[in-house]
């Protein structure tokens, strides 16, 4: 029985990794050692599960039978672990989680240790990053995501509001008196933060019931919101940013909001948790302690 358990992970492992090297990398094995047991198991079953050149690797249509079972197999075994466990109170087991760069350093990292300190048998592996793909959101059983959300499989759970704020330093608004109007943002200089593969030199405003969309110059730009701060901070420019990231600043006087009778997006931060299996007891857990630590008021509004 732990043999086919450790197989049915493995091979998820091999399929979510899109190559035998990613899954290498994964496991911390050589490519090699995959290949191998990748061989042995499809011995085992009389089955060839994976297409494999130097070029091409794709699932057989009876890999992608048996990795779907897998995962349906395996969640199940989870929960059912689980409920055991929480009949005791006991929370186990490993949470891998997902978050934004640097909302996760400020907020969620925090939230993870207490968290953990609370349930000492439960193992919580954090990975921090601003671009993910779909193939790797399947290896997380909650993502941390803020703003936008594209298309997905993915059931958002919300934590926490988020505004978008407009803001410069005082020494920049010396120079650059405040714009009084989105249109005179043109004649600014702007700093842009790549994200979310949005748009990001589309500024989108609105007032009673309008809107309006402005193009803003952008004279730097990061995908890093930690850098594009602290530009704005060195006056180098007006920055559109998350309420979060900028509350202190602003509660300081280092930054100073422009344009506030004017609305931005909401950018709110929910959790993701993939919709096609239901959500593990640690899981439901750690939602509930991440969207009370949150609630009523998050930390940058008190």
């Amino acid at each position: 029985m732990s043999n086919d358990i450790t197989d049915l992970r493995f091979f998820m492992a091999v399929a979510e990794g899109g190559s035998l090297a990613e899954a290498a990398r994964r496991m911390d094995v050589t490519a090699s050692a995959v290949s191998q047991r990748l061989r042995q198991l499809e011995t085992r079953l009389g089955l060839h599960l994976v297409h494999r050149s130097t070029r091409r690797f794709s699932l057989t249509d009876e890999g992608e039978l048996f990795y779907a079972g897998a995962v349906g197999l395996l969640a199940q075994l989870d929960d059912l672990i689980d409920s055991v466990r929480s009949r005791s109170g006991e929370v186990a087991g490993t949470l891998h989680v997902c978050g934004p760069l640097g909302f996760g350093r400020h907020h969620l990292a925090a939230a993870i240790a207490d968290f953990q300190a609370l349930h000492p048998k439960l193992m919580v592996s954090l990975t921090l990053s601003d671009v993910l793909s779909a193939a790797d959101a399947s290896r997380f059983d909650m993502i941390v995501h803020i703003g936008n959300l594209a298309d997905s499989s993915m059931v958002a759970y919300p934590i926490a509001p988020n505004a978008r704020f407009v803001c410069g330093a005082p020494d920049y608004l010396a120079r650059h008196p405040a714009p009084r109007k989105p249109q005179e943002l043109v004649t600014h200089d702007c700093i842009a933060l790549r994200e979310n593969q949005e748009d990001v030199t589309l500024w989108r405003f609105r007032k009673n019931g309008g809107e309006v969309s402005v193009r803003v110059p952008s004279i730097l730009s990061s995908n890093d919101g930690d850098v594009v701060r602290q530009w704005a901070l060195r006056g180098k420019g007006l920055i559109m940013r998350s309420e979060w990231d900028v509350a202190e600043s602003l509660a300081t006087g280092r930054l100073v909001r422009v344009l506030e009778d004017w609305h931005l997006p909401e950018a709110g931060i929910v959790a993701l948790v993939d919709g096609r299996h239901g959500m593990s007891a640690r899981v439901k857990l750690f939602l509930s302690f991440v969207q009370a630590r949150f609630k009523p008021v998050p930390p940058w509004r008190r």
